[in-house]
């Protein structure tokens, strides 16, 4: 099962094969990658997460959505319940949130639009006690939203190598 989320100014489809030169796009962006990897992404590197943000949906029923604006269809991000099944300590036992939004369209609020859209959704769907998110110490935006959204941090770690901030939000 696949659901598209509607909200205000956008909508969420879950991440198709449709979507792979937008996500290449994005992710070869150096200005939004390095955010999160060290370097942006090859498009064989995008390839491998379109395929498994396509079998998340397939296996699990919840994934990752691109994000659209509702007017003009512009690609704006992504935003996603998933199960990556990381290894780090301590491990996340619950579903993990992520996001991401072209730095065109940062400080819009369009990340919390979209992130509040996958939240309701969550809660809803697989009334999880709690969701978790892992966030860069220095992605001082993500953390911002992240408080906003209603995580709290719990615990300072590391994930291949790099130093992460991991957050917990209580389902609803």
């Amino acid at each position: 099962m696949t659901t598209t989320l509607i909200t205000e100014r956008l909508v969420l489809t879950p991440v198709q094969l449709a979507d792979y030169a937008d996500l290449t796009a994005l992710w070869g962006d150096a200005a939004f990658a390095t955010s999160i990897f060290p370097a942006a992404l090859t498009s064989e590197d995008v390839w491998f997460r379109l395929l498994r943000d396509v079998g998340h949906w397939e296996v699990l029923g919840y994934g990752n959505w691109s994000i659209r604006l509702k007017h003009g269809d512009d690609y704006v991000g992504s935003v996603g319940i998933f199960d990556y099944r990381r290894l780090m300590d301590p491990p996340f036992e619950n579903p993990e949130l992520g996001w991401g939004v072209a730095p065109r369209f940062q400080g819009k609020g369009l990340a919390f639009e979209a992130l509040s859209a996958a939240l309701a959704w969550c809660d809803d769907t697989l009334t999880a006690p709690r969701t978790v998110c892992m966030i860069s110490p220095d992605n001082a935006p993500s953390h911002a939203l992240a408080i906003r959204a209603g995580y709290t941090p719990y615990c300072e770690t590391s994930y291949k190598g790099a130093p992460v901030v991991l957050l917990e939000r209580a389902g609803r």
